[in-house]
């Protein structure tokens, strides 16, 4: 299953993804193309994704291009700013969040599961 990432480009989409989180959960993928680490865990989740659009939103966040977006999400969801990082929302909040070689997917899909039962 390949991931059907949606860009996250504006501040707007912040409190869409809170609203949204609350029927589906949805993932933040916070990267850099000038970082090697991205590249690499970029690759890992696409390479292990095995979530279905209807189980797991998916957005992209291009931390240089969108600074104060990637900013905003570290301050609404209260983490620190990483690059890369994963975030897991759901129902508003942030359930998961992991950054550089931290981020697994078999670790991000056992959150989900825990957070979902």
């Amino acid at each position: 299953m390949a991931i059907q990432w949606k860009p996250l480009e504006n501040l707007d989409q912040i409190e869409q993804i809170k609203l949204r989180s609350r029927e589906i959960p949805v993932l933040i993928y916070k990267h850099s193309n000038r970082c090697h680490i991205c590249s690499i865990t970029q690759f890992r989740l696409e390479d292990d994704w095995a979530f279905g659009a209807n189980e797991l939103e998916a957005y992209y966040l291009d931390v240089i291009a969108h600074r104060p977006v990637s900013l905003e999400v570290a301050n609404t969801f209260q983490v620190h700013h990483e690059s890369p990082q994963v975030l897991l929302i759901m129902d508003g909040e942030c359930v998961y969040d992991a950054s550089h070689l931290d981020i697994q997917f078999q670790e991000l899909k056992e959150e989900y599961l825990a957070a979902r039962a």
